[in-house]
């Protein structure tokens, strides 16, 4: 399994008053993980950039497990009851679902995409919108705390699309369930 996981986001329940808010985690953020074998067996531990945790192992549920794992021990064992996993080509796919997602583009792209200039607002489409959340070393600023940055704006219009969209139709969640469902575990 040679993928990482590329954007780490836990969300914290509060049951008693109903909120929930994110927690967003650098990927470049050094933690302990599990090194697992073959039959997906702890075989040791090391201490790595956490995207890496999701290199150890089949690459769906036990890499999931295996992150989830790392990041509950970055956070003094709290625990994680699930965990979603979706791959970066769902982006596009459920940004288009949406209808597109508008946003002022915060960084230039100038020779990796065009169409996204700093400054203006655009509406993403397609692969448009899978290069603003994940591009990063072809830009002047290539930190992940940059790239970060764009994806909580990405997310945060992305959200409000989302409920206007659950809004006007009941059947938007268990559509886009079924739409995305090839992309996630």
């Amino acid at each position: 399994n040679d993928k990482q996981a590329d954007f780490l986001m836990l969300l914290v329940v509060d049951h008693e008053n109903e909120s929930c808010t994110a927690l967003h985690i650098n990927r470049d953020t050094i933690a302990q993980m599990d090194i697992l074998g073959v039959a997906g067996d702890k075989v040791g531990t090391v201490e790595k950039q956490i995207a890496l945790a999701h290199t150890y192992g089949n690459g769906k549920e036990v890499s999931c497990r295996n992150t989830a794992d790392a990041v509950s021990g970055l956070l003094m064992n709290a625990s994680i009851d699930h965990y979603v996993s979706v791959t970066m080509d769902a982006v596009s796919v459920f940004n288009d679902y949406v209808g597109g997602v508008e946003l002022t583009v915060m960084d230039d792209f100038t020779g990796v995409d065009d169409t996204l200039v700093k400054g203006e607002t655009v509406t993403l489409f397609g692969e448009h919108a899978l290069n603003y959340v994940r591009v990063r070393k072809e830009l002047a600023d290539s930190t992940n705390a940059r790239r970060m940055e764009r994806q909580r704006q990405y997310l945060e219009a992305l959200y409000n699309k989302t409920i206007v969209c659950m809004e006007n139709d009941d059947k938007f969640i268990v559509n886009a369930a079924v739409k995305l469902s090839d992309y996630i575990v």
